[in-house]
């Protein structure tokens, strides 16, 4: 009986059945891909607008709040001299 000359397809894992380094890297990218896809989407919707919205507001917050009490740090400061 003669052999088949066609190439196996490569399945992406050893004869051992270990993945290989190509199969994991482009599943890792194929992930990557598929989550920064993902969070673009989100972004676009109303929802996800509203969320980045809220987002900064809480850190435009945030920082107001520390720079008050840096001041008032300051000004203690400056009345125990």
């Amino acid at each position: 009986m003669p052999e088949d000359p066609s190439p196996t397809p490569d399945t992406g894992y050893s004869a051992d059945g270990v993945p290989t380094f190509d199969a994991v890297r482009e599943k890792i990218e194929n992930r990557y891909a598929t989550s920064l896809g993902s969070a673009e989407l989100a972004a676009d919707t109303p929802e996800g607008r509203t969320a980045a919205e809220q987002y900064d507001a809480r850190q435009r917050a945030a920082a107001e709040r520390l720079a008050q009490i840096r001041q008032s740090m300051r000004d203690d400061e400056g009345d125990a001299q």
